[in-house]
């Protein structure tokens, strides 16, 4: 499964980002897939997730202002508003499927007070 990432960019505190994971099969076709925030000296954090089953899983920090869906067959969006400082860092499209693991290019977002 090779996964293609897209979106980041700069914005400032209280605006809205728009992320897209191309997966080279249909999502249908992936056990879960997910949106996960890297920073520098941290271990990678698991933000927002979408099941195979459409069960959607998000960390507390985001709930409320982030949504994972599906938008194509094979793409999956994270609609991200209310941006804070915290949420910056180099967002990595992950997908398991069949007990592996595969992960995307980082796209960079960065968010200004």
């Amino acid at each position: 499964v090779q996964l293609q990432a897209s979106g980041g960019g700069l914005v400032r505190a209280g605006e809205s980002l728009r992320l897209s994971c191309t997966a080279s099969v249909s999502i249908f076709e992936i056990n879960s897939i997910g949106w996960y925030r890297q920073v520098p000296g941290k271990e990678r954090e698991l933000v927002a997730e979408l099941r195979i089953s459409g069960k959607t899983n998000y960390a507390d920090s985001v709930k409320d202002r982030f949504t994972i869906s599906r938008v194509a067959k094979n793409t999956v969006d994270l609609q991200m508003n209310s941006l804070t400082p915290e949420d910056a860092g180099t967002w990595i499209c992950g997908a398991r499927r069949l007990s592996r693991d595969y992960w995307g290019q980082g796209t960079l977002v960065t968010v200004s007070s």
